[in-house]
């Protein structure tokens, strides 16, 4: 269960990463078509890659990752929204839903340690 749960915490933190690092326009056009300002998109695109980075300290530290997972879970939650707001087709969900079911885990798997 270790090794799911360290592949787990990879898998969130390197697409988190690649889609607010790498594929930034990508995210500058979803931001627009949802009605959020830029600043606000920086701010999440910001907690979104120190969660990330959090994250992956979590393989040593385990400590961080049940505060790290719960808001990344949040935010994902917040990107279901509002996919659902602008009425997006079913593959634009399917993302931020396994990041959503993954971070979840994460947090479930370490509960204990709180």
């Amino acid at each position: 269960m270790e090794e799911l749960l360290i592949l787990s915490q990879i898998v969130v933190s390197i697409s988190v990463i690649v889609v607010w690092v790498f594929r930034r326009e990508n995210i500058t056009i979803e931001f627009e078509q949802y009605g959020i300002s830029d600043t606000i998109r920086d701010v999440v695109g910001a907690l979104k890659i120190s969660l990330a980075t959090i994250l992956i300290l979590g393989i040593w530290y385990k400590e961080l990752l049940i505060i790290s997972s719960i808001f990344m879970a949040f935010l994902m939650i917040c990107a279901q929204y509002f996919h659902i707001k602008v009425k997006n087709p079913l593959k634009k969900f399917i993302p931020s839903l396994c990041l959503l079911i993954l971070c979840l885990f994460i947090a479930v798997q370490n509960w204990s340690i709180v």
